[in-house]
């Protein structure tokens, strides 16, 4: 999750129970439902990646949803179909004033779905595991300060290697890498 348009902080506070009630609703009739762990990460500041010049830095930060076994699994829970889940998502990005106008455009939220579970799919709506998360490092720093012990979907190493790979190889814009935040009110991360 990620914003960089109006008060970044007070957007990702706010949305916080909203997307753990997103979750629930999703999941349904699952008797699992009332025993899914969410983690939350410690925020990050990191800079814009593509999209215009002169865009603001972002704040960034992930959730990982698991159910009863997922425990050390690189996976939410894996129950229901999650085109479901990602419409859920964009209508809360809609709520929180989200306008789609340009590739990689600032953002008042932008919630992406990194993988669900095992689910795999490659549709011009949904795309499991996301394709491009494994070279983000506003992705993997927050990973990577959640659980770094993690092996995320397809990637084959933990996500704190990961993470030193891509810092390693530095940015080729020259941006800064990724700031973790102090615990803010609304975020105790």
């Amino acid at each position: 999750m990620g914003a960089n348009l109006g008060d970044p902080l007070a957007t990702l506070t706010a949305v916080r129970p909203l997307l753990s009630q997103v979750l629930q609703h999703w999941a349904g009739a699952d008797p699992a439902v009332g025993s899914w762990r969410l983690r939350w990460s410690p925020l990050f500041r990191t800079a814009p990646v593509g999209g215009p010049a002169g865009q603001p830095p972002y704040l960034n930060a992930v959730l990982l949803a698991s159910g009863p076994g997922d425990e050390g699994a690189a996976g939410a829970p894996s129950g229901g179909d999650p085109l479901p889940l990602l419409l859920a998502l964009q209508s809360l990005e809609a709520a929180f004033g989200r306008q789609r106008l340009q590739p990689w455009g600032p953002r008042s939220l932008d919630l992406d779905l990194l993988w669900c579970g095992g689910h795999r799919r490659q549709s011009a709506a949904l795309w499991l595991p996301h394709p491009l998360y494994l070279e983000r490092t506003f992705v993997l720093a927050p990973l990577a300060a959640l659980a770094p012990e993690l092996v995320p979907p397809d990637a084959g190493r933990r996500v704190d290697e990961l993470l030193a790979e891509l810092l390693a190889a530095g940015q080729d814009d020259g941006s800064p890498p990724p700031q973790r935040l102090a615990p803010q009110v609304g975020w105790p991360e």
